[in-house]
């Protein structure tokens, strides 16, 4: 009995060394073909640095270096506006960026969601080269709601007097707001009763918007994040609106008067005559 008892056990002993000799065959196996792979893709995607933020930034927040890392990123995949050199993103040392737009742990820094080197998150920092900021009177009614938000797009209605009528038309479209009374964080997305926003236009359009807003009433539409058609030129008055035709002038024609000149002593009189049909 204890001959059999001691076969079993050395055969046992045997079969969980075989195994766990056959395991780490395996493991080995796995993890040559692990790393064969690894290899195998390092030598067909080219990857390089780009600088991330090592924790989520806000809007107005300071970038400092010891919220910068350096994370590896397939070559053909970085973004547009990524930083990949160190002097490119703090060229002047200490000097240091603001944040525009929220950034997530491990988020690309882009040109675009960071000002410029000394820069703070003001409204003159997402002005464009010839651009200039401009504030307009909305309420609840002319400024949608209030679910306008800094970097939304939208057209400028002005309704008024014209010719002495009450009429509505397009004056400019495609606006793009810079700040929602003192807000210019674009990330903000609760629903604000506004009393003036701010937008990005030019010096004509500046003026164009000057001129309307004191001389009538402005309404603000907002056009969709993916609409990029172009619109053409609006305008309703209240006979369009409610369907009333324009009355029709008649010209009335003068009555035709026919005259003979002759003379009478020294003075040239006209007599009327009948007129020849």
């Amino acid at each position: 009995m204890r001959l059999v008892f001691g076969l079993v056990l050395i055969l046992g002993i045997g079969l969980a060394g075989f195994a766990a000799y056959m395991a780490k065959n395996r493991i080995g196996e796995y993890q040559s073909t692990v790393e064969d792979q690894r290899r195998a893709l390092a030598s067909q995607v080219e990857l390089t640095k780009v600088y991330v933020v090592n924790k989520r930034m806000a809007y107005g927040q300071k970038l400092n270096k010891s919220d910068v890392s350096v994370m590896s990123w397939p070559k053909e995949g970085v973004p547009e506006g990524a930083f990949v050199d160190p002097k490119a993103l703090f060229p002047d040392g200490d000097e240091l960026r603001t944040v525009l737009r929220v950034m997530e742990k491990h988020e690309a820094i882009l040109k675009a969601k960071v000002t410029a080197p000394g820069e703070d998150a003001g409204v003159s920092s997402r002005l464009a080269k010839g651009m200039r900021a401009f504030a307009l009177r909305v309420d609840v009614s002319s400024g949608v709601s209030g679910f306008l938000r800094p970097g939304d797009r939208v057209d400028v209605y002005w309704t008024g007097d014209s010719q002495g009528r009450e009429v509505t038309q397009l004056i400019d479209t495609g606006i793009t707001l810079l700040a929602v009374d003192q807000i210019a964080d674009g990330d903000r997305s609760a629903p604000t009763i506004a009393r003036t926003v701010t937008v990005s236009a030019s010096p004509q359009q500046v003026a164009a918007l000057a001129l309307a807003q004191s001389t009538g009433r402005l309404t603000l539409a907002l056009i969709g994040a993916d609409d990029q058609d172009e619109v053409a030129a609006v305008e309703v008055d209240q006979n369009q609106l409610l369907g009333i035709a324009d009355p029709v002038r008649v010209q009335r024609q003068a009555k035709k008067v026919c005259t003979i000149r002759t003379r009478r002593g020294g003075d040239v009189v006209e007599i009327p005559i009948r007129c020849a049909e």
